[in-house]
């Protein structure tokens, strides 16, 4: 029976749940992401009561501002495009607003409301001084050609300049911005500031880019999972690994998945999943990158070139493994793909994509108590390197690839150190949702506390 503790902070909850709801009406992505946070916080602020007379948690998901804009643009045709384009500047007491740009149809303010605000967190873990934000814009620049994207950009970003600053807020690229994009984007800035400074990462090498940036959420999602492992006396090595997506993280989950003596055996996309029970080797893994990045095919073309087999509308939980690596996109994996992985013998799931897991399922892995590694924690590779390009902006220096990649799984071991201090049970389980979001939220809630009302 629920003592009376309990019920206050289960009823606390739904009272806090139904404020951000009435406030945010017919945003379902971005409640789904405070409710998990609420969860593991409003327990925490009853122990430390600073928290709630401050009304921390109630200032922490109102955004500071949120910027909403056209961008017209003129296609090969000479038509006259017009899209929507938002910028979400959620949270700076840490330092500034850092986080992607996403290109998509799909993108709305709900969704960049949800990874500004996972974002938040995801960039406290990291300890370096970096706030919250996210961007994008509802543009698909699959189909369109290098100038189409080129014309958008410009566009974008003259719109944009306004709004952001290496000490105010740096970009990066997410979900559609890549190297290309980012590269149109900062010359259009360069062009309307007449001065070269680091105001966005993911930049090519040439100027001012970092090592390790295009890899580093992949690698990192794989170095979390094996801190977890090693936290419980285990290791990668012979492990055999489902990854989902075909994009730059999957790509580099895979990648260093091999590095460190483990197989994947998964790839997929919207139409499927290939399942190679020979793994996917580095003459495969450059196949599919070169399938990807260059051709921009269909990853059903993997099982036709290499024989295997091809699981049509299908995801890759469906293939018994020892880890998962959701790599794709939010909400890939449900309740019962959730319980499809623990009953095949799955020990342990760390996120690539953001918020990949619906709650069903991360209930699921939470009642089996195998490792689960939330994409606030296991991916913040990817933020913590655009931390370091910053770095390396600032001090007009440039680290080596070694150099960024030690860095790297450095802070993936101190951000895996917090979710144990703050995420530990007396029977050894580590609720990493816990440690993630209570890591994350003290450091900025100490910040806001220390700065008044404001």
């Amino acid at each position: 029976m629920s003592s009376p503790a309990n019920n206050e902070i289960r009823q606390e909850i739904e009272r806090f749940m139904a404020k951000v709801i009435k406030r945010n009406p017919g945003e379902s992505e971005f409640h789904q992401a405070v409710r998990e946070v609420a969860h593991s916080v409003i327990p925490f602020t009853f122990d430390h009561p600073v928290y709630r007379k401050e009304k921390i948690l109630e200032r922490l998901t109102e955004p500071d501002r949120i910027i909403i804009f056209r961008v017209s643009w003129e296609d090969d045709e000479g038509n006259v495009r017009a899209d929507r384009a938002w910028r979400v500047q959620f949270n700076n007491s840490i330092g500034p607003y850092k986080g992607g740009l996403r290109f998509h149809p799909t993108v709305n303010q709900s969704i960049l409301k949800f990874l500004g605000f996972e974002q938040v967190f995801k960039n406290s873990l990291t300890t370096l001084p970096m706030g919250g934000g996210k961007g994008g814009a509802n543009f698909d620049p699959k189909g369109k050609s290098d100038r189409e994207v080129m014309r958008f950009c410009q566009s974008m970003m003259t719109e944009l300049y306004r709004h952001i600053g290496a000490r105010t807020d740096v970009p990066a690229g997410d979900i559609g911005v890549g190297a290309r994009e980012i590269g149109y984007l900062f010359g259009q800035y360069k062009r309307l500031r007449n001065e070269f400074d680091g105001i966005l990462t993911g930049k090519g090498l040439a100027f001012g880019g970092s090592l390790i940036r295009t890899e580093a959420t992949g690698y990192g999602t794989v170095y979390f999972m094996e801190n977890m492992l090693k936290h419980r006396g285990d290791g990668l090595k012979g492990k055999k690994c489902t990854v989902s997506g075909s994009g730059n993280v999957a790509i580099y989950t895979i990648e260093k998945l091999l590095d460190l003596g483990a197989t994947a055996i998964t790839a997929s996309d919207s139409g499927g999943t290939i399942h190679d029970p020979n793994g996917i080797d580095r003459e495969k893994l450059a196949w599919i990158k070169e399938l990807k990045e260059v051709r921009r095919g269909r990853i059903s073309e993997y099982a036709e070139h290499f024989g295997c087999e091809y699981l049509p509308g299908k995801r890759p939980w469906v293939v018994p493994c020892d880890l998962a690596f959701p790599s794709a996109t939010q909400n890939e994996l449900d309740g019962e793909d959730a319980r499809t992985l623990v009953d095949n013998g799955c020990i342990g799931v760390a996120e690539g994509a953001n918020m990949p897991s619906d709650a069903d399922a991360v209930s699921v892995f939470q009642e089996a108590k195998i490792m689960y590694g939330p994409g606030k924690a296991a991916n913040a590779g990817g933020v913590a390197v655009s931390g370091l390009e910053q770095s390396q902006n600032s001090s007009r220096i440039a680290w080596t690839r070694d150099e960024v990649d030690g860095k790297l799984n450095k802070i993936m071991d101190d951000i895996h150190e917090q979710c144990v201090i703050y995420g530990g049970a007396d029977d050894g389980y580590v609720d990493y949702v816990n440690g993630s979001n209570i890591g994350g939220f003290v450091k900025v809630a100490n910040a806001m506390v220390g700065y008044g009302i404001v």
